[in-house]
């Protein structure tokens, strides 16, 4: 059984959540300019990002640092 985690905002909160929250809010352009990585500057989409961010650990911290920011 999964245990809760009280200390971790983004415990049960999907990279896919994410992303389309981000997208949302910003659209890609300000994304790509606020995270300046490939996959969200040239030719941009939900599934590239989240193959790129699953094997990215620091470019997906950026993405989750970002959109806790932008729940505030």
């Amino acid at each position: 059984m999964t245990e809760a985690q009280p200390n971790n905002p983004l415990h049960g909160i999907t990279l896919e959540n994410v992303l389309h929250h981000l997208v949302d809010r910003y659209g890609w352009e300000e994304l790509g300019s606020r995270i300046a990585i490939n996959c969200f500057i040239s030719n941009p989409s939900i599934k590239s990002s989240l193959t790129f961010l699953r094997k990215t650990p620091w470019a997906r911290k950026k993405v989750e640092d970002l959109y806790l920011n932008s729940l505030d």
